[in-house]
């Protein structure tokens, strides 16, 4: 690994696109197909992250999971496909042109590491043209849900970065808990579904992408 080597992981969904319409939605379907009420829309964008066989076990304990998670997913494609990824999940402002000019960086690297399927991740990344920006991509299908760090010790040895060049950006508390448990400094977005407060184990939460960008500049200063 270069010294001077850094990583940069985004969380997706609350950080990088606005997906909350159709989360909503298809948790909605699910629950409807299993005949128990719905829960309200805070405990659904309070597991946003999580894999869905987790995410459904939290929102109802009891319920038939398989079955949710069946009918969340079929629920989600139809809602994408009558208008479009890019439309139903857009992106945050800023989030296209910071990515662009991070991956610019020579010594740096972009990742991303997701609750969404690889199918899910395809399907969004081609809708936003964002191909060959993410040197890793680690998803839900291939690692314990968040905040297991599976997703991050998998993203640093396909980067060949080290945890003191590596910092993963999201929106949530499994997306910091997940840091912390990988070793890197994790670093939490305001804009997404998870409140400020529930971010404490973030070393710093920032506003927007061009805040995000000077906290990324100073982080590598001190850390370089």
């Amino acid at each position: 690994m270069s010294a001077e080597l850094r990583l940069v992981i985004f969380d997706v969904d609350g950080t990088l696109v606005d997906s909350q319409g159709d989360i909503i939605a298809a948790m909605t379907l699910a629950f409807e197909a299993v005949g128990l009420p719905v829960p309200e829309r805070n405990a659904i964008l309070g597991i946003v992250g999580l894999s869905l066989d987790v995410a459904m076990a939290r929102l109802a304990p009891d319920a038939d999971h398989l079955r949710m998670v069946a009918a969340y997913k079929d629920a989600y494609i139809a809602l994408r496909a009558q208008t479009g990824a890019a439309q139903s999940s857009p992106l945050y402002p800023g989030a296209r042109e910071t990515l662009a000019r991070l991956h610019a960086q020579p010594d740096t690297l972009l990742g991303v590491a997701t609750g969404k399927s690889k199918r899910g991740l395809d399907k969004l990344i081609e809708a936003h043209d964002l191909e060959g920006l993410f040197v890793t991509q680690q998803v839900a299908d291939f690692h314990p849900s968040k905040p297991h760090p599976s997703m991050i010790l998998q993203a640093m040895t396909d980067a060949g970065t080290e945890p003191a060049g590596t910092v993963m950006i999201g929106d949530t508390s499994f997306d910091m808990e997940m840091a912390a448990a990988a070793g890197v400094h994790g670093f939490g977005v305001s804009w997404g579904y998870h409140p400020i407060s529930a971010l404490r184990a973030a070393r710093k939460v920032v506003t927007d992408f061009d805040d995000l960008e000077a906290a990324l500049d100073d982080h590598w200063r001190a850390f370089p």
